[in-house]
């Protein structure tokens, strides 16, 4: 089964990796990225691989933006959403500035939950949905000097239960997967980060910060969340909603 599926932040990191396995799988990816040129990049990428794929400018926290999407879909409407825009900002609560935590929360909690709004009708309409929210373990955890990230991540788990809870009446779901680090340009920007706030070196932060709280000791692998994506877009998934699904080596299993 081929499905429409639009994913945030596409044009790099988890939402450009998720967007070419899910290509390479068969289905119709509209990439959509702040960056339209990056979000291109992407759907070359796609179609180079034989994949369908098209790429859209999309501001998750400009509502103008998010209510202007119908038009731009009404060929193939969405069926499956997955929001992975995201940033990250690491300093002490003190020296966080104030914009740039408002900034965070509006693009990971608030344009998740403005985007479902706007597609939950179409999946309602079609007999189908699916909305796959990329959290994190920081969903599920906390760590120091990253206050605005794990607010938002904890926040979507919240909405997401309530979402389920709406959309519990038709063949819609709603769940959260949350990764440990991922190997991508947002994480190595962190390991920079870190290093700075902890006063350690960046080889200390990937061994004592990052992989050291998850048993299985390695990163998580791109191809892991996409296929997990896959299994909940499947019918098999049907009764899989609300869930936050952590994808963590075991760090919540301590």
């Amino acid at each position: 089964m081929s499905n429409s599926i639009l994913i945030t932040g596409a044009g790099s990191g988890i939402g450009q990796g998720v967007a070419e396995y899910l290509g390479r799988a068969g289905h119709r990816i509209v990439v959509t990225d702040l960056d339209e040129a990056a979000a291109r990049r992407t759907a070359d990428l796609i179609r180079v691989d034989g994949g369908h794929a098209k790429a859209l400018r999309l501001d998750v926290h400009n509502q103008s933006e998010i209510d202007g999407l119908g038009d731009a879909l009404a060929d193939d409407p969405v069926e499956v959403l997955i929001n992975s825009a995201g940033l990250q900002y690491v300093s002490a609560l003190e020296e966080f500035p104030p914009e740039r935590f408002d900034l965070m929360i509006r693009v990971m909690l608030n344009g998740a939950a403005m985007l479902s709004r706007a597609l939950l009708p179409g999946m309602r309409a079609a007999g189908y949905g699916r909305i796959i929210n990329i959290g994190s373990i920081h969903s599920l955890v906390a760590s120091p000097y990253k206050s605005a990230y794990v607010a938002a991540k904890h926040g979507l788990l919240g909405f997401s239960k309530v979402l389920a809870l709406e959309t519990a009446d038709c063949d819609v779901t709603v769940n959260t997967i949350c990764p440990s680090y991922v190997k991508t340009p947002l994480v190595e920007q962190q390991i920079v980060d870190q290093a700075r706030a902890n006063g350690i070196s960046e080889s200390e932060v990937v061994s004592e910060i990052m992989l050291k709280p998850m048993p299985k000791g390695v990163f998580i692998g791109i191809d892991e969340l996409g296929a997990l994506a896959v299994f909940l877009m499947s019918s098999a998934a049907r009764n899989i909603t609300g869930q936050a699904i952590a994808v963590d080596g075991g760090w919540t299993a301590r």
